[in-house]
């Protein structure tokens, strides 16, 4: 062999190095150990602690769970982390979190639960940005709703979220396998919000935009009943709700769409009127029948008697049904012959059924007006008769004016009372200080306007004019006792005897003691003027003593001038006799005239 040997083999053999074999340390040069170095190195991953990657499953027990991850060893993951992923097996690629690169016995340490975590946060964001559509577990019910295990996270399902309509019983979603929207995300406390109503909506109105588009006014579609209101009905048109109001339920008048239709029914329904944009349709039920107007018996006319149910009260009148669907108003003045201004509740009620008379009649604008009234005599139609000017009467009264009382005598007779014709002796400044309302008084007719329906009335020519006796009475000079009712600046109202009132200027309110008379005060008071006509009668207290003065002083003044007279007499009786005088007439002259003298100094005293 070594014969044939080429001379390069030959060479290679002598520079061989036979010591070296089974020796521990390399035989390489730097240059060739540095590149082995970075040849080795670029076969194994750089592996931080918390970082999350993709691992090959190379072995499994029932503890644990080999996981290769690229790194010069293996890690090791607990088996209880997979126990969502029961059909694991050996090469199925899996996440893994780093906890440690090496614990202390240099193994490293993964964990699929927290990767799993990391992620689906990542995803659950990614999702709520994304509009993505998630599949998840309803785990329990919870207060207020479900919990929902979504990607490995616990996502709270609202109870109104669960579907478009209400839901009562929770429990029977427990277990299912859903598909959810996430609606909401607290990053602070790790709470999600997801919504499988939102993906319902979706689709319906997806629905509805496909229905409404191929919708027609007028067109007929059969409907289910979904839901009652007070206002109308929604009915459901397959994928797509629309509302009959009730005023498009029925022809007639209801009071509540209950009367109509029940829940679940079905029924025919026309489209009255829709908005492609705010998706609202609407529906009508009525439609689908004649107008009741259009049946309406065509002989009848203004002035026929008909019979008919109160529908509707309002306070200028009320809506009477005669047909269903078919309505008269009767005015509130056209409910009774008087003439008060009353509500229709003061006649009827709701439910009420009557008699009426047709008084206009509009076919083409589908109205009528009736009345009741019309149905009994107008007391107006012989009121010469039964009412004739000068007749006595009782009547209520009903209500007050500034100037009169407006009493009615039967219903639809009524007549006013001047505040003039109330009294013969009281001046009234308000009706109301005379009766009040709901009063019986009596009356006189005074005059009578048939056109016009007025009735002028008197109360006090009941009774005979009492100023004819007080003008025998209170003349003038002629003194009476009174009682001041009322004062102003002008003077003051004092009642007198037979219920009479006197006024009193102020200055003739004046006492003998120089004070003024006070309010309520019953005092003398003198008549110094009395007119019949304006019956007015004015009274005086300060007269009363000035009178007296006066006429005591006229007295004294009397007296004087009858002594004087005397004392002249006597004078002239001496100097007649002069001639026969004596001393003893002498003496007596003396006493006369020292008398005399007396006199006239009390006289000026006085």
């Amino acid at each position: 062999m070594a014969e044939n040997q080429t001379p390069e083999v030959e060479n290679a053999q002598l520079a061989f190095d036979w010591n070296s074999i089974g020796k521990r340390q390399d035989n390489y040069s730097d240059s060739e150990r540095g590149k082995l170095e970075d040849l080795y190195s670029q076969t194994l991953k750089t592996v931080a602690e918390h970082d999350v990657m993709d691992g090959t499953v190379v072995a499994k027990n029932n503890r644990e769970v080999l996981v290769n991850i690229g790194y010069k060893s293996d890690g090791i993951v607990s088996v209880s982390e997979f126990r969502h992923n029961p059909d694991l097996k050996v090469g199925d690629i899996v996440e893994v979190y780093v906890e440690k690169q090496e614990d202390q016995n240099g193994q490293l340490i993964l964990s699929h639960r927290k990767a799993r975590s990391l992620k689906a946060w990542e995803r659950i964001n990614n999702a709520l940005d994304s509009d993505v559509i998630l599949t998840g577990l309803v785990k329990c019910r919870t207060k207020g709703g479900l919990i929902v295990d979504v990607l490995g996270i616990e996502a709270f399902l609202p109870g109104s979220q669960i579907d478009v309509k209400p839901i009562r019983d929770y429990d029977v979603y427990v277990g299912k396998t859903m598909e959810f929207k996430v609606v909401k995300i607290n990053h602070e406390f790790k709470n999600v919000v997801v919504s499988h109503k939102a993906l319902i909506e979706e689709e319906l109105e997806q629905q509805k935009k496909e229905i409404i588009s191929k919708l027609e006014k007028g067109q007929v579609l059969e409907g289910t009943v979904k839901n009652i209101t007070s206002y109308g009905v929604f009915i459901d048109l397959g994928g797509v709700d629309g509302l009959i109001h009730i005023t498009d339920l029925s022809w007639g008048r209801i009071n509540h769409p209950e009367e109509i239709v029940q829940l679940d029914q079905k029924i025919n329904v026309v489209i009255l009127d829709f908005d492609n944009e705010k998706k609202r349709i609407a529906l009508g039920l009525k439609q689908l029948s004649a107008h009741p107007w259009e049946a309406l018996n065509t002989d009848l006319k203004v002035g026929d008697k008909v019979k008919g149910k109160v529908v509707v009260i309002a306070d200028y009148g009320a809506f009477v049904e005669i047909a269903p669907g078919v309505e008269g108003l009767i005015h509130v003045s056209e409910m009774s012959w008087s003439q008060h201004l009353r509500s229709a509740q003061d006649f009827l009620k709701v439910g009420d059924e009557l008699d009426a008379v047709v008084l206009t009649l509009d076919r083409d604008d589908r109205k009528m007006s009736l009345g009741v009234k019309q149905l009994i005599p107008d007391p107006w139609a012989e009121i010469e008769k039964r009412y004739p000017v000068g007749s006595k009467h009782a009547g209520a009264v009903r209500n007050f004016t500034n100037f009169g009382v407006f009493v009615e005598l039967e219903e639809g007779v009524d007549g006013l009372i001047h505040i003039s014709d109330l009294s013969w002796s009281k001046k009234i400044k308000h009706p109301s200080e005379f009766t009040k309302i709901g009063d019986s008084i009596e009356a006189v007719v005074l005059e009578l306007d048939i056109e016009n329906r007025r009735l002028s009335l008197g109360h006090k020519q009941v009774e005979e004019n009492p100023w004819d006796v007080f003008e025998s009475i209170f003349t003038e000079g002629s003194i009476h006792e009174g009682t001041i009712t009322s004062m102003n600046d002008k003077g003051a109202v004092v009642n007198l005897p037979y219920g009479v009132e006197g006024f009193a200027p102020t200055k003739h309110l004046e006492k003998e003691n120089g004070g003024s008379a006070a309010l309520e005060e019953t005092l003398n008071f003198k008549v110094i003027e009395f007119n019949k006509e304006n019956k007015k009668i004015i009274v005086s207290h300060s007269k009363i003593h000035e009178d007296l003065i006066s006429d005591k002083k006229s007295e004294e003044s009397a007296e004087k001038q009858a002594k004087q007279k005397a004392d002249k007499k006597e004078v002239k009786k001496i100097k007649d006799s002069m001639e026969k005088t004596t001393l003893g007439d002498i003496n007596v002259l003396a006493n006369l005239k020292e008398s005399m003298e007396e006199s006239e100094k009390n006289a000026k005293k006085k």
